[in-house]
């Protein structure tokens, strides 16, 4: 499952906004699923890893203070397991906003 997570936030110093954007990827199939980064950019990198997703239907999630923080993992890095409840609801809107449920997941 891919995920994409999008923000603007002003610089102190000059107050030009910048934007950011963070690509993750959900395994659901192999046996530790853990969410991943598997892209993060900023300005027209961000822009690019947007209309990306928009082209590939993936939903795009606005966190401003998620992305601060998922901007300061490597690329492919696992989420950290202090971020599983914030990521974990990101990943749940990812799934309503596609029209699918998780793995397991009883609709009744």
């Amino acid at each position: 499952m891919k995920k994409q997570n999008s923000q603007t936030k002003s610089l102190s110093n000059d107050q030009t906004p910048i934007k950011q954007a963070i690509a993750l990827h959900y395994n659901e199939s192999i046996s530790e699923p853990i969410p991943e980064v598997i892209a993060t950019g900023s300005d027209d990198i961000a822009q690019q890893i947007i209309e990306l997703a928009q082209e590939h239907d993936i939903p795009i999630h606005k966190d401003a203070d998620l992305a601060v923080l998922l901007s300061q993992l490597e690329l492919y890095d696992a989420i950290p397991e202090s971020l599983y409840q914030v990521v974990a609801q990101v990943l749940a809107f990812a799934y309503i906003a596609s029209g699918k449920v998780p793995k397991g997941f009883d609709r009744n």
